[in-house]
């Protein structure tokens, strides 16, 4: 629920699985929304009010499941971290997602802080909670490794959805690429899973 967050269809197509970055020159694309996409160079630049939210939501994510970022992605996202700091607001949005989740955004809370070179952990694959990594794919604790949501796999360029597709916990954690919805998968160049029911 951290990287949930409600958006312009049109922009949310259009940045697609682009890189964050500064995009320079182009001109608002979207009415009042003054989010920028180069598709020539396949960036996107949130407005100035959201990067150091969208920062702390991607350390979020990336680190939960243990995925890699690049060394410029991390320098960009560590200066929109510290331009635009938490505010009252985006707490108490963790406090309230706390709540359901069982856990906060450590880098909103401050507990945790992303430098070049950071090490996720990881406490969002199903391989690291305790006592059930035995279960047999299919089940619902299975399931978990995406945390219910869509997995792409950057190596064939096929997502496997939650329920219904019986390789979805096969797809390894470096070639992962999550997705909320298929349309954001199909946007992105990817198929559906063929052994999907």
């Amino acid at each position: 629920m951290f990287n949930l967050y409600p958006s312009v269809g049109e922009v949310n197509g259009d940045r697609s699985n682009f890189n964050y970055g500064a995009v320079l020159g182009a001109a608002s694309q979207y009415g009042q929304c003054r989010t920028k996409v180069d598709f020539s160079e396949r960036a996107a630049e949130p407005r100035d009010e959201v990067k150091g939210l969208v920062a702390r939501a991607t350390f979020y994510m990336f680190d939960r499941y243990n995925l890699n970022m690049s060394r410029q992605q991390q320098q960009l996202l560590m200066a929109w971290n510290k331009q635009y700091p938490a505010t009252a607001w985006e707490r108490q949005r963790d406090d309230r997602i706390a709540a359901v989740m069982g856990h906060h955004n450590k880098f909103v809370t401050g507990e945790r802080s992303w430098t070049v070179g950071y090490k996720p952990v990881g406490d969002g694959v199903i391989s690291k909670v305790q006592g059930r990594a035995a279960q047999k794919p299919g089940t619902a604790t299975h399931q978990l490794q995406g945390n219910g949501m869509i997995i792409g796999n950057r190596n064939s360029q096929v997502y496997h959805l939650p329920q219904g597709c019986p390789s979805y916990g096969n797809v390894s954690g470096k070639n992962q690429e999550l997705f909320t919805l298929e349309s954001e998968a199909q946007a992105a160049g990817y198929r559906k899973a063929g052994n999907c029911r």
